[in-house]
């Protein structure tokens, strides 16, 4: 039998979030949901089709009754409850430096929080 040759790997892309406003790099495989169903307008979401994993990029509400790290873990939990999650696991939470920030005359700090949810797949029971 002849050998093959292996599948070459496709390139990360950059694609752009919330009509352009800004663009996140995406991992080979990944897929655009809103072609697949709809998405709400507040959320950017996309799934891998080998590995059945999900990357929901969503727009929050300020909640001025928390701040820095505690923000970052009350939207993750909040939107974890939304869908109804039977299990949440904060892996990190960290700042990002002020002159990362694209929007840094408007933002004073912002978080990025790394973790897993466990959600029921759309029609499937938990």
């Amino acid at each position: 039998m002849p050998a093959t040759s292996p599948r070459p790997m496709e390139p990360t892309r950059d694609y752009p979030l919330f009509g352009g406003a800004f663009s996140a790099t995406l991992p080979p495989g990944a897929l655009d949901v809103s072609d697949l169903r709809p998405v709400p307008d507040n959320q950017e979401v996309f799934c891998h089709r080998v590995t059945d994993q999900s990357l929901i990029v969503e727009l929050l509400e300020l909640q001025a009754h928390v701040q820095g790290e505690e923000a970052a873990r009350y939207h993750f939990e909040d939107v974890g409850g939304m869908q109804e999650a039977r299990a949440l696991q904060v892996d990190s939470v960290q700042p990002l430096l002020s002159e990362n920030l694209a929007l840094r005359s408007y933002c004073q700090e912002a978080w990025v929080l790394s973790g897993k949810q466990q959600v029921a797949k759309e029609n499937h029971q938990p």
